[in-house]
């Protein structure tokens, strides 16, 4: 049987440099999967939330070149700035593969992270999705798991001064999931990182994809809840990527404010826990 991978990358505002880095390690990553007999095809989509068709289009295809006639790349555009999910959505929503990885443009995507994700996948027919280890652009590990939060933890993770931060380390350390290690295989998790989620194809299309509800934040926590009716979400720490993303508590008053919109929505949904 023919193993195809779908990945979808939503582009709004972006660094030209950092996405070409993106799709380089991806197609690095693509590559080693198809030399390990994991994966035989892929389709590589771009979804345009903005109106940078003319620079993502030759911008692809140049980061893609000489990789085959197996993988195919397209830009969706022209249908403004749907969000985040509802961007995904576009792709999730069609074609018919085995496994479709949601990317953000600001991953570097570890050589053998597919091919182990993959493997992982197929060996496992209880996991619906497979998340994998992080680490920031100054190699410090980054949280990719997360338990489910409450507004307090949030508060503090997002707005509260280091000093206090520190004194509640321990409480953010188990919200994050920091009990996680580089050689064990944690098949349960509650919430995956929206950064890199290797998904089971035909589970996501069955979840409807993400909830377009949320424009911007948390609908990765709503995937992952719902995802969890179906399967099991795993951290697979022999799944590596770089995430050169932000926290969204600096990005400005209208980012915080769509923060607090989506997280009203996110506990409203699933259940209100302040402390």
């Amino acid at each position: 049987m023919s193993v195809q991978l779908t990945v979808s990358l939503v582009v709004y505002g972006f660094d030209e440099g950092v996405l070409s880095d993106t799709l380089t390690s991806l197609r690095q990553a693509i590559r080693i999967a198809r030399d390990d007999g994991v994966l035989d095809g892929a389709n590589i989509s771009l979804v345009d939330n903005a109106d940078h068709a003319d620079t993502l289009e030759p911008l692809l295809r140049q980061c893609m070149h000489g990789i085959g006639d197996a993988v195919q790349v397209d830009v969706i555009s022209g249908h403004g700035n749907i969000g985040f999910g509802q961007a995904h959505n576009l792709v999730i929503h069609r074609g018919d593969s085995e496994y479709h990885l949601i990317l953000n443009p600001d991953v570097i995507v570890d050589a053998q992270a597919l091919s182990a994700g993959i493997r992982y996948l197929q060996e496992t027919p209880g996991a619906v999705a497979a998340s994998p280890a992080i680490v920031d652009g100054q190699g410090q590990p980054e949280s990719g798991c997360k338990r489910y939060p409450s507004v307090f933890d949030f508060m503090l993770r997002g707005f509260a001064p280091s000093w206090l931060r520190q004194r509640f380390r321990r409480r953010l350390q188990h919200y994050e999931m920091r009990d996680l290690t580089s050689d064990r295989i944690q098949a349960d998790v509650p919430i995956i990182s929206g950064c890199f989620m290797l998904f089971r194809h035909d589970a996501l299309r069955q979840l409807g994809g993400f909830d377009p509800r949320y424009f911007l934040y948390f609908e990765d926590f709503d995937l992952s809840i719902r995802a969890r009716t179906v399967g099991h979400l795993s951290y697979l720490p022999q799944m590596c990527i770089t995430h050169l993303g932000g926290n969204s508590a600096k990005k400005g008053l209208h980012h915080i404010l769509m923060f607090g919109r989506s997280a009203y929505r996110f506990f409203s949904s699933h259940g209100w826990r302040w402390l």
